[in-house]
Protein backbone atom coordinates (compact mmCIF):
# COMPACT_ATOMS: atom_id res chain seq x y z
CA UNK A 1 0.00 0.00 0.00
CA UNK A 2 1.15 3.74 -0.75
CA UNK A 3 0.32 7.02 0.30
CA UNK A 4 1.23 10.05 -1.33
CA UNK A 5 1.87 13.07 0.67
CA UNK A 6 -0.05 15.98 -0.54
CA UNK A 7 -0.65 19.71 0.54
CA UNK A 8 -3.57 19.84 2.92
CA UNK A 9 -5.11 22.25 5.84
CA UNK A 10 -4.88 19.21 8.19
CA UNK A 11 -2.03 16.90 9.61
CA UNK A 12 -3.37 13.62 10.37
CA UNK A 13 -1.26 10.61 12.09
CA UNK A 14 -1.18 6.72 11.02
CA UNK A 15 -1.43 4.92 14.79
CA UNK A 16 0.40 1.80 15.46
CA UNK A 17 -2.85 -0.22 14.89
CA UNK A 18 -3.14 1.36 11.66
CA UNK A 19 0.39 0.68 10.39
CA UNK A 20 0.93 -2.62 8.65
CA UNK A 21 4.09 -4.25 7.28
CA UNK A 22 4.79 -2.70 3.31
CA UNK A 23 2.84 0.35 4.26
CA UNK A 24 5.12 3.33 2.50
CA UNK A 25 4.48 6.27 2.38
CA UNK A 26 6.40 9.42 -0.84
CA UNK A 27 7.53 13.04 -0.69
CA UNK A 28 8.35 14.55 -3.96
CA UNK A 29 10.65 17.74 -3.67
CA UNK A 30 12.72 19.63 -6.03
CA UNK A 31 15.38 21.33 -5.16
CA UNK A 32 17.02 25.16 -5.30
CA UNK A 33 19.51 27.42 -4.68
CA UNK A 34 17.07 28.55 -2.16
CA UNK A 35 16.61 25.55 -0.33
CA UNK A 36 20.49 25.10 0.13
CA UNK A 37 21.01 28.90 1.20
CA UNK A 38 17.83 28.08 3.59
CA UNK A 39 19.88 24.89 5.31
CA UNK A 40 23.15 26.47 5.52
CA UNK A 41 21.70 29.33 7.51
CA UNK A 42 19.70 27.83 9.46
CA UNK A 43 21.93 24.69 10.41
CA UNK A 44 25.12 27.18 10.90
CA UNK A 45 27.06 24.54 7.73
CA UNK A 46 29.06 26.68 4.98
CA UNK A 47 30.61 24.51 3.73
CA UNK A 48 32.37 25.93 0.89
CA UNK A 49 30.67 22.32 -1.51
CA UNK A 50 27.67 23.78 -0.97
CA UNK A 51 27.58 27.79 -0.72
CA UNK A 52 31.01 29.14 -2.66
CA UNK A 53 30.27 27.78 -6.48
CA UNK A 54 33.98 28.94 -7.23
CA UNK A 55 35.36 26.24 -4.93
CA UNK A 56 32.38 23.85 -6.03
CA UNK A 57 33.73 24.05 -9.18
CA UNK A 58 37.36 22.76 -8.22
CA UNK A 59 36.05 20.05 -6.49
CA UNK A 60 35.55 16.63 -7.68
CA UNK A 61 31.56 17.35 -8.02
CA UNK A 62 32.89 19.95 -10.60
CA UNK A 63 29.69 22.17 -9.07
CA UNK A 64 27.59 23.14 -6.06
CA UNK A 65 26.08 20.10 -4.12
CA UNK A 66 22.96 19.79 -1.39
CA UNK A 67 24.09 19.29 2.37
CA UNK A 68 23.63 15.59 2.65
CA UNK A 69 22.11 16.15 5.63
CA UNK A 70 18.83 18.27 3.46
CA UNK A 71 17.84 14.70 2.41
CA UNK A 72 17.81 13.22 6.26
CA UNK A 73 15.75 16.64 6.79
CA UNK A 74 13.14 14.83 4.21
CA UNK A 75 12.71 11.92 5.66
CA UNK A 76 12.09 13.33 8.98
CA UNK A 77 9.59 15.75 7.41
CA UNK A 78 7.65 12.13 6.59
CA UNK A 79 7.87 10.89 9.53
CA UNK A 80 6.92 13.80 11.85
CA UNK A 81 4.11 15.35 9.91
CA UNK A 82 2.77 11.99 7.89
CA UNK A 83 3.73 9.14 8.40
CA UNK A 84 3.39 7.86 11.31
CA UNK A 85 2.83 11.60 11.97
CA UNK A 86 2.10 13.45 14.77
CA UNK A 87 2.97 12.00 17.66
CA UNK A 88 5.76 9.93 16.78
CA UNK A 89 9.00 9.82 18.78
CA UNK A 90 12.54 9.52 16.80
CA UNK A 91 14.66 6.76 18.60
CA UNK A 92 17.25 6.28 15.71
CA UNK A 93 18.19 6.96 12.15
CA UNK A 94 20.83 5.41 9.98
CA UNK A 95 21.81 6.80 6.52
CA UNK A 96 24.05 5.95 3.69
CA UNK A 97 24.97 9.18 1.34
CA UNK A 98 25.05 6.89 -2.07
CA UNK A 99 25.29 10.04 -4.61
CA UNK A 100 25.85 13.88 -4.53
CA UNK A 101 22.38 15.64 -4.69
CA UNK A 102 22.66 18.77 -7.30
CA UNK A 103 20.29 22.15 -7.85
CA UNK A 104 17.70 21.09 -9.70
CA UNK A 105 17.35 17.62 -8.94
CA UNK A 106 13.97 16.39 -7.89
CA UNK A 107 14.00 13.71 -4.84
CA UNK A 108 11.46 11.18 -4.37
CA UNK A 109 11.64 9.77 -0.64
CA UNK A 110 10.19 6.17 0.05
CA UNK A 111 9.24 5.47 3.66
CA UNK A 112 8.16 2.16 4.09
CA UNK A 113 7.16 -0.15 7.43
CA UNK A 114 9.40 -3.32 7.68
CA UNK A 115 8.71 -4.54 10.98
CA UNK A 116 6.50 -4.11 14.28
CA UNK A 117 7.16 -4.36 17.85
CA UNK A 118 3.91 -5.08 19.67
CA UNK A 119 5.54 -5.07 22.95
CA UNK A 120 6.95 -1.50 22.70
CA UNK A 121 5.27 0.08 19.98
CA UNK A 122 7.87 0.21 17.86
CA UNK A 123 8.15 0.19 14.30
CA UNK A 124 11.37 -0.11 11.65
CA UNK A 125 11.14 1.89 8.86
CA UNK A 126 13.24 1.34 5.39
CA UNK A 127 13.92 4.87 4.09
CA UNK A 128 15.30 5.48 0.62
CA UNK A 129 15.48 9.04 -1.08
CA UNK A 130 16.26 8.69 -5.29
CA UNK A 131 16.85 11.61 -7.64
CA UNK A 132 14.43 11.84 -10.99
CA UNK A 133 16.70 9.55 -12.96
CA UNK A 134 15.43 6.82 -10.25
CA UNK A 135 19.15 6.58 -8.85
CA UNK A 136 19.21 5.76 -5.18
CA UNK A 137 21.18 8.81 -3.28
CA UNK A 138 20.25 8.43 0.27
CA UNK A 139 19.20 5.22 2.17
CA UNK A 140 19.15 4.23 5.95
CA UNK A 141 16.63 3.01 8.15
CA UNK A 142 14.61 4.45 11.34
CA UNK A 143 13.15 3.07 14.29
CA UNK A 144 10.32 5.48 15.78
CA UNK A 145 7.83 4.66 18.63
CA UNK A 146 4.62 5.25 16.62
CA UNK A 147 1.52 6.70 18.01
CA UNK A 148 -1.19 5.02 19.78
CA UNK A 149 -3.46 7.70 19.13
CA UNK A 150 -5.59 9.24 16.44
CA UNK A 151 -4.47 12.96 15.74
CA UNK A 152 -5.97 15.40 13.10
CA UNK A 153 -4.64 19.05 13.52
CA UNK A 154 -4.95 22.29 11.25
CA UNK A 155 -1.45 22.59 9.74
CA UNK A 156 0.73 25.26 11.36
CA UNK A 157 0.74 28.09 9.03
CA UNK A 158 4.66 29.48 9.55
CA UNK A 159 6.13 32.56 8.35
CA UNK A 160 7.56 33.13 4.73
CA UNK A 161 11.28 33.20 5.14
CA UNK A 162 13.09 35.52 2.15
CA UNK A 163 16.49 34.90 1.60
CA UNK A 164 18.04 38.06 0.41
CA UNK A 165 21.83 38.54 0.08
CA UNK A 166 21.70 42.73 0.22
CA UNK A 167 23.82 43.09 -3.23
CA UNK A 168 23.10 40.01 -4.19
CA UNK A 169 20.60 41.25 -7.07
CA UNK A 170 22.59 44.05 -7.93
CA UNK A 171 25.60 42.04 -8.64
CA UNK A 172 23.42 39.93 -10.39
CA UNK A 173 21.72 42.82 -12.09
CA UNK A 174 25.14 44.24 -13.17
CA UNK A 175 26.82 40.79 -14.65
CA UNK A 176 23.58 41.10 -16.99
CA UNK A 177 24.75 44.10 -18.73
CA UNK A 178 27.94 42.54 -19.69
CA UNK A 179 28.64 43.17 -23.55
CA UNK A 180 27.83 46.58 -24.39
CA UNK A 181 29.73 49.41 -25.19
CA UNK A 182 30.87 51.04 -22.17
CA UNK A 183 30.52 54.83 -21.53
CA UNK A 184 32.56 57.96 -21.24
CA UNK A 185 32.35 58.82 -17.47
CA UNK A 186 33.52 61.70 -15.36
CA UNK A 187 34.29 60.53 -11.94
CA UNK A 188 33.96 63.72 -9.81
CA UNK A 189 36.46 63.86 -7.27
CA UNK A 190 37.27 60.27 -6.14
CA UNK A 191 39.62 60.84 -2.81
CA UNK A 192 38.20 58.55 -0.57
CA UNK A 193 38.70 54.37 -1.09
CA UNK A 194 34.68 54.12 -1.90
CA UNK A 195 34.83 56.43 -4.39
CA UNK A 196 37.47 55.01 -6.58
CA UNK A 197 37.40 51.21 -5.82
CA UNK A 198 33.48 52.00 -7.66
CA UNK A 199 34.49 53.63 -10.11
CA UNK A 200 37.55 51.31 -11.64
CA UNK A 201 35.28 47.98 -10.67
CA UNK A 202 32.87 49.99 -12.93
CA UNK A 203 35.41 49.91 -15.63
CA UNK A 204 36.28 46.64 -15.16
CA UNK A 205 32.87 45.41 -15.67
CA UNK A 206 32.61 47.11 -18.84
CA UNK A 207 30.37 49.93 -17.65
CA UNK A 208 31.71 52.82 -18.09
CA UNK A 209 35.35 54.50 -19.50
CA UNK A 210 37.00 56.29 -16.45
CA UNK A 211 38.24 59.71 -16.11
CA UNK A 212 39.37 60.81 -12.97
CA UNK A 213 38.35 64.48 -12.15
CA UNK A 214 40.12 65.93 -8.88
CA UNK A 215 43.62 65.79 -6.91
CA UNK A 216 46.21 63.73 -8.56
CA UNK A 217 48.20 63.39 -5.56
CA UNK A 218 45.37 62.57 -3.46
CA UNK A 219 43.46 59.73 -5.70
CA UNK A 220 47.19 57.90 -6.49
CA UNK A 221 47.43 57.57 -2.20
CA UNK A 222 43.92 56.45 -2.28
CA UNK A 223 44.56 54.01 -4.89
CA UNK A 224 47.64 52.84 -3.31
CA UNK A 225 46.46 52.16 0.01
CA UNK A 226 43.69 50.12 -1.18
CA UNK A 227 45.84 48.41 -3.55
CA UNK A 228 43.97 49.66 -7.07
CA UNK A 229 45.78 50.23 -10.46
CA UNK A 230 45.28 53.16 -11.97
CA UNK A 231 46.95 51.70 -15.22
CA UNK A 232 45.72 52.77 -18.63
CA UNK A 233 43.19 55.13 -16.48
CA UNK A 234 42.70 58.84 -17.18
CA UNK A 235 43.20 61.66 -14.79
CA UNK A 236 42.50 65.58 -14.96
CA UNK A 237 44.44 67.01 -12.20
CA UNK A 238 42.73 69.72 -10.14
CA UNK A 239 43.15 71.91 -6.87
CA UNK A 240 40.18 70.95 -4.86
CA UNK A 241 36.61 69.89 -5.11
CA UNK A 242 35.24 72.75 -6.39
CA UNK A 243 37.81 72.58 -8.98
CA UNK A 244 36.69 68.69 -9.22
CA UNK A 245 32.81 69.43 -9.97
CA UNK A 246 34.03 72.64 -12.32
CA UNK A 247 36.46 70.25 -14.59
CA UNK A 248 34.00 67.55 -14.83
CA UNK A 249 31.01 69.41 -15.55
CA UNK A 250 32.83 71.23 -18.31
CA UNK A 251 33.89 67.82 -19.86
CA UNK A 252 30.18 67.11 -19.69
CA UNK A 253 29.08 70.43 -21.47
CA UNK A 254 31.92 70.07 -23.74
CA UNK A 255 30.94 66.68 -24.95
CA UNK A 256 34.04 64.70 -23.93
CA UNK A 257 32.01 62.51 -21.45
CA UNK A 258 28.44 61.47 -21.63
CA UNK A 259 27.72 60.95 -17.96
CA UNK A 260 28.94 61.57 -14.52
CA UNK A 261 29.91 59.95 -11.20
CA UNK A 262 29.66 61.80 -7.72
CA UNK A 263 32.73 60.92 -5.46
CA UNK A 264 33.56 61.82 -2.05
CA UNK A 265 32.29 65.83 -2.35
CA UNK A 266 29.32 66.88 -0.86
CA UNK A 267 25.90 66.42 -3.90
CA UNK A 268 25.69 70.32 -3.45
CA UNK A 269 29.21 71.04 -4.84
CA UNK A 270 28.53 69.09 -7.68
CA UNK A 271 24.65 70.07 -8.13
CA UNK A 272 25.59 73.50 -8.24
CA UNK A 273 27.99 73.24 -11.00
CA UNK A 274 25.61 71.23 -13.13
CA UNK A 275 23.11 73.70 -12.56
CA UNK A 276 25.70 77.06 -13.65
CA UNK A 277 26.46 75.65 -16.36
CA UNK A 278 23.49 76.61 -18.85
CA UNK A 279 24.70 73.81 -21.79
CA UNK A 280 23.89 71.26 -19.29
CA UNK A 281 20.35 72.51 -18.78
CA UNK A 282 17.33 71.31 -20.46
CA UNK A 283 13.53 71.89 -20.57
CA UNK A 284 13.12 69.29 -17.47
CA UNK A 285 13.20 69.79 -14.02
CA UNK A 286 16.21 67.26 -12.65
CA UNK A 287 15.21 64.73 -10.58
CA UNK A 288 16.75 61.56 -8.62
CA UNK A 289 15.60 57.93 -9.20
CA UNK A 290 16.69 55.50 -6.56
CA UNK A 291 16.38 51.97 -7.78
CA UNK A 292 15.81 49.68 -5.22
CA UNK A 293 15.97 45.88 -4.71
CA UNK A 294 13.45 44.77 -2.79
CA UNK A 295 13.45 41.24 -0.61
CA UNK A 296 9.29 40.98 -0.49
CA UNK A 297 8.86 42.83 -4.04
CA UNK A 298 9.36 40.54 -6.65
CA UNK A 299 11.11 42.90 -9.04
CA UNK A 300 12.73 46.64 -9.34
CA UNK A 301 11.50 49.50 -7.84
CA UNK A 302 12.39 53.13 -8.84
CA UNK A 303 11.33 55.95 -6.20
CA UNK A 304 11.45 59.25 -6.78
CA UNK A 305 12.00 61.96 -5.64
CA UNK A 306 13.74 61.65 -2.48
CA UNK A 307 17.09 63.62 -2.78
CA UNK A 308 16.69 66.95 -4.58
CA UNK A 309 12.91 68.42 -5.17
CA UNK A 310 11.97 69.44 -1.99
CA UNK A 311 8.54 70.52 -2.25
CA UNK A 312 7.63 69.92 -5.77
CA UNK A 313 4.97 71.80 -7.54
CA UNK A 314 2.54 69.92 -10.06
CA UNK A 315 5.03 71.19 -12.81
CA UNK A 316 7.94 69.98 -11.07
CA UNK A 317 6.22 67.13 -10.21
CA UNK A 318 5.47 66.10 -13.99
CA UNK A 319 8.85 66.48 -15.15
CA UNK A 320 10.01 63.62 -12.19
CA UNK A 321 7.35 61.27 -13.16
CA UNK A 322 8.78 62.02 -17.33
CA UNK A 323 12.34 61.27 -15.74
CA UNK A 324 11.55 58.22 -14.00
CA UNK A 325 9.34 56.81 -17.43
CA UNK A 326 12.34 57.71 -19.21
CA UNK A 327 14.90 55.29 -16.91
CA UNK A 328 12.32 52.50 -16.58
CA UNK A 329 12.11 52.57 -20.21
CA UNK A 330 16.24 52.86 -20.26
CA UNK A 331 16.00 49.41 -18.07
CA UNK A 332 13.91 47.48 -20.14
CA UNK A 333 10.55 48.19 -18.84
CA UNK A 334 8.17 48.93 -21.97
CA UNK A 335 5.51 50.62 -20.10
CA UNK A 336 6.17 51.35 -16.60
CA UNK A 337 3.27 51.05 -14.12
CA UNK A 338 3.40 54.43 -11.77
CA UNK A 339 2.17 54.74 -8.62
CA UNK A 340 1.60 58.47 -7.19
CA UNK A 341 1.49 57.97 -3.60
CA UNK A 342 -0.56 60.26 -1.17
CA UNK A 343 -1.44 59.14 2.46
CA UNK A 344 -4.71 58.14 1.18
CA UNK A 345 -6.16 56.60 -1.93
CA UNK A 346 -8.93 59.55 -2.16
CA UNK A 347 -9.19 62.85 -3.92
CA UNK A 348 -9.56 65.14 -0.61
CA UNK A 349 -8.56 69.44 -1.46
CA UNK A 350 -7.53 69.09 2.79
CA UNK A 351 -4.40 66.94 1.08
CA UNK A 352 -2.59 68.75 -1.89
CA UNK A 353 -0.79 66.17 -2.87
CA UNK A 354 -3.86 63.65 -3.64
CA UNK A 355 -5.25 66.37 -6.18
CA UNK A 356 -1.82 66.79 -7.58
CA UNK A 357 -2.13 63.18 -7.93
CA UNK A 358 -4.96 63.23 -9.44
CA UNK A 359 -3.69 65.89 -11.62
CA UNK A 360 -0.68 64.00 -13.06
CA UNK A 361 -2.88 60.95 -13.93
CA UNK A 362 -5.39 63.39 -16.16
CA UNK A 363 -1.93 64.74 -17.54
CA UNK A 364 -1.46 61.59 -18.67
CA UNK A 365 -4.70 60.68 -19.85
CA UNK A 366 -4.34 63.47 -22.68
CA UNK A 367 -0.27 62.62 -23.14
CA UNK A 368 1.09 65.50 -21.56
CA UNK A 369 3.07 62.32 -19.67
CA UNK A 370 3.50 59.71 -22.45
CA UNK A 371 5.19 56.00 -22.20
CA UNK A 372 3.17 54.88 -19.10
CA UNK A 373 0.28 54.05 -16.59
CA UNK A 374 -0.40 56.15 -14.11
CA UNK A 375 -2.82 55.86 -11.15
CA UNK A 376 -3.20 57.77 -8.17
CA UNK A 377 -3.76 58.91 -5.22
CA UNK A 378 -2.86 55.52 -3.82
CA UNK A 379 -1.61 54.92 -0.25
CA UNK A 380 2.00 52.64 -0.09
CA UNK A 381 0.49 49.90 0.60
CA UNK A 382 -2.25 49.93 -2.28
CA UNK A 383 0.51 50.89 -4.84
CA UNK A 384 2.83 47.62 -3.45
CA UNK A 385 -0.22 45.07 -2.92
CA UNK A 386 -2.87 43.72 -5.54
CA UNK A 387 -4.65 42.24 -2.13
CA UNK A 388 -4.27 45.16 -0.23
CA UNK A 389 -6.17 47.47 -2.87
CA UNK A 390 -8.70 44.42 -3.09
CA UNK A 391 -9.74 44.51 0.29
CA UNK A 392 -10.10 48.68 0.17
CA UNK A 393 -12.17 48.13 -3.22
CA UNK A 394 -9.61 50.03 -5.34
CA UNK A 395 -9.67 48.73 -8.79
CA UNK A 396 -6.42 49.78 -10.56
CA UNK A 397 -4.09 48.91 -12.96
CA UNK A 398 -1.07 49.77 -11.22
CA UNK A 399 -2.07 48.15 -7.58
CA UNK A 400 0.20 45.10 -7.02
CA UNK A 401 2.43 46.24 -9.73
CA UNK A 402 3.85 49.46 -9.56
CA UNK A 403 7.64 49.77 -11.22
CA UNK A 404 7.75 53.65 -10.14
CA UNK A 405 6.70 55.08 -6.77
CA UNK A 406 5.65 58.40 -7.15
CA UNK A 407 6.22 60.45 -3.80
CA UNK A 408 4.74 63.57 -2.44
CA UNK A 409 7.62 65.51 -1.22
CA UNK A 410 11.41 64.62 -0.54
CA UNK A 411 10.57 64.36 3.50
CA UNK A 412 9.02 61.35 2.72
CA UNK A 413 10.67 60.16 0.09
CA UNK A 414 13.72 60.07 1.94
CA UNK A 415 12.12 58.59 4.71
CA UNK A 416 10.69 55.70 2.62
CA UNK A 417 14.13 54.92 1.20
CA UNK A 418 16.16 54.64 3.89
CA UNK A 419 13.20 52.27 5.79
CA UNK A 420 13.61 49.98 2.70
CA UNK A 421 17.24 50.36 2.97
CA UNK A 422 17.53 49.69 6.48
CA UNK A 423 14.59 48.00 6.90
CA UNK A 424 13.39 45.70 4.21
CA UNK A 425 16.98 45.03 3.76
CA UNK A 426 16.96 46.69 0.03
CA UNK A 427 19.84 47.35 -1.99
CA UNK A 428 20.02 50.43 -3.77
CA UNK A 429 21.56 52.58 -6.52
CA UNK A 430 20.67 56.01 -7.83
CA UNK A 431 20.77 58.62 -10.68
CA UNK A 432 20.17 62.37 -11.16
CA UNK A 433 17.93 63.05 -14.23
CA UNK A 434 16.74 66.09 -16.07
CA UNK A 435 19.84 67.76 -17.44
CA UNK A 436 22.44 66.78 -20.80
CA UNK A 437 24.31 63.81 -19.14
CA UNK A 438 22.75 61.45 -16.21
CA UNK A 439 24.24 61.37 -12.92
CA UNK A 440 25.51 58.53 -10.53
CA UNK A 441 24.54 60.34 -7.09
CA UNK A 442 25.82 58.27 -4.39
CA UNK A 443 25.85 58.20 -0.96
CA UNK A 444 29.03 58.56 1.53
CA UNK A 445 27.82 55.64 3.25
CA UNK A 446 27.38 53.59 -0.06
CA UNK A 447 29.26 50.64 -0.54
CA UNK A 448 31.39 50.11 -3.69
CA UNK A 449 29.07 47.82 -4.95
CA UNK A 450 26.16 50.11 -4.45
CA UNK A 451 28.35 53.03 -6.12
CA UNK A 452 29.20 50.33 -9.21
CA UNK A 453 25.32 49.58 -9.51
CA UNK A 454 24.88 53.57 -9.56
CA UNK A 455 27.33 54.08 -12.82
CA UNK A 456 25.24 51.41 -14.13
CA UNK A 457 22.04 52.66 -14.02
CA UNK A 458 23.44 56.24 -15.34
CA UNK A 459 24.97 54.10 -18.00
CA UNK A 460 21.89 52.93 -19.18
CA UNK A 461 20.24 56.40 -18.91
CA UNK A 462 22.85 57.32 -21.12
CA UNK A 463 21.94 55.50 -23.66
CA UNK A 464 18.61 55.72 -23.53
CA UNK A 465 15.26 53.56 -23.57
CA UNK A 466 15.78 50.04 -25.06
CA UNK A 467 14.07 49.11 -28.43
Amino acid sequence: MSESLHDSDLIENVTYDELQVGQSATLRRTLSNADIQAFALVSGDVNPAHVDPAYAEGTRFHGVIVHGMFAGALISTVLGTEFPGPGTIYMSQTLKFERPVRVGDTLTVTVTVRSKDDTHHTVVLDCVVNNQAGEEVVSGEALVKAPKDKVVRPRATLPTMHLFAPEARLEAWIASLAGGAPVRCAVVHPCDDGSLRGALEAAQHGLIVPVLVGPRARIEAVAAAGGLSLEGVELRDTAHSHDSAAQAVALAADGQVAMLMKGSLHTDELMEAVLAERRLRTERRMSHVFRFEVPAYPKPLLVTDAALNITPDLSAKADIVRNAVDLARALGVAQPKVAILSAVETVTPRIPSTVEAAALCKMADRGQIAGAVLDGPLAFDNAISAEAARIKGISSPVAGQADILMVPDLEAGNMLAKQLEYLAGAASCGVVLGARVPIALTSRADTAASRMASAALAMLAARGPQA
